[in-house]
């Protein structure tokens, strides 16, 4: 497709999505479509929706939130978030938001932690492997490997039974995705591996117009990938996607709809996003500044190698 071809799609998909938006809350949704506050990192807006001329902040409503869960994918958004203290953290707090725990079922497990100054963590369950973003703040490592401080937008990767800490000297937020590591048929290993976010590459994606960074090596010794995608306003996926990776999602910035199965979802930044094998699944970019988010994929391992994930991350938990 030519790019101008590819711009006049971009106008023609904003257009549609306004007129979504009006179908679906009236003439004054479309107008408060256009007018949605600019979303920052990890920061929580209230719903603002226009009844009779008079405006009602559905966010302020006891029991109100944005948050669904089905069988095969999960919206979990901020105001649902439940912070406690974890084994393996001092002075943090941790919020679990996808887990290999029923109903999700999910082949990793990802959580958001938010570490108070001096905050550190001790390592990773038995057996598991971690992958660890630096959302704000920042956190000092000490492993073999590294002493470096990671700052906002860089990140660390610690194989399984790897011995390494971290702390936050000034307090630190985090995403983290962990998983049981499954070895590949030919044997070998991943290894240490950290970096920066901007510093990567935009790798040529076929067929797409936004923007895409993986941030692990490319090699069979990686059981996963992480990816961060960046769409400009108007900007969506090409492919209506459906396939056996499962993803963990998490908006860094902006704000979009993204489709779950036959639903569609008003999403901005601090949304978090489970989608299981096969679930239909696409985002179109809105509002007025980038979309970026982080994505946990599966990948080099034939479906299904990771069965005993629950009963493994459990029992590792259990004498961590």
């Amino acid at each position: 497709m030519a790019r101008g071809q590819r711009g006049r799609g971009r106008a023609a998909w904003a257009t549609a999505a306004l007129a979504l938006a009006g179908a679906l809350g009236g003439a004054a949704g479309a107008e408060k479509e256009k007018a949605m506050v600019q979303a920052s990192r990890i920061e929580e807006h209230p719903v603002d929706v226009s009844i009779g001329g008079k405006g009602v902040q559905f966010g302020d409503l006891p029991g109100f939130t944005r948050s669904v869960v089905e069988r095969d994918f999960a919206l979990i958004t901020p105001e649902s978030r439940v912070w406690m203290p974890v084994p393996g953290w001092q002075h943090s707090l941790v919020a679990h938001v996808i887990t290999p725990a029923p109903p999700m079922n999910a082949e990793f497990t990802m959580l958001l932690a938010n570490m108070k100054p001096g905050g550190t963590s001790l390592g990773s369950p038995r057996g598991a492997e971690r992958f660890v973003f630096v959302i704000e703040g920042d956190i000092k490592l000490t492993c073999k490997d590294s002493k470096d401080l990671l700052g906002a937008d860089d990140f660390a990767y610690f194989p399984a039974n790897y011995e390494y800490a971290f702390q936050a000297p000034a307090g630190a937020l985090l995403v983290i995705y962990e998983r049981q590591y499954v070895p590949p048929p030919s044997g070998g290993s991943p290894s240490f591996h950290q970096g920066s976010t901007e510093q990567l590459p935009n790798i040529e994606t076929p067929g797409e117009i936004f923007k895409l960074k993986k941030l692990l090596p490319f090699t069979e010794h990686y059981d996963f990938n992480i990816h961060v995608m960046d769409f400009e306003p108007g900007e969506y996926l090409n492919v209506k996607e459906v396939h056996f990776n499962q993803h963990g999602l998490l908006m860094l910035e902006g704000q979009g709809v993204y489709r779950l199965g036959e639903r569609w979802f008003s999403t901005k930044a601090g949304d978090v996003i489970w989608m299981a094998p096969f679930v239909p699944q696409w985002y179109g970019a809105l509002g007025k500044r980038r979309t970026r988010y982080i994505l946990y994929k599966d990948t080099n391992r034939e479906p299904g190698s990771y069965g005993t994930q629950y009963k493994d991350y459990t029992s590792a938990m259990a004498t961590k």
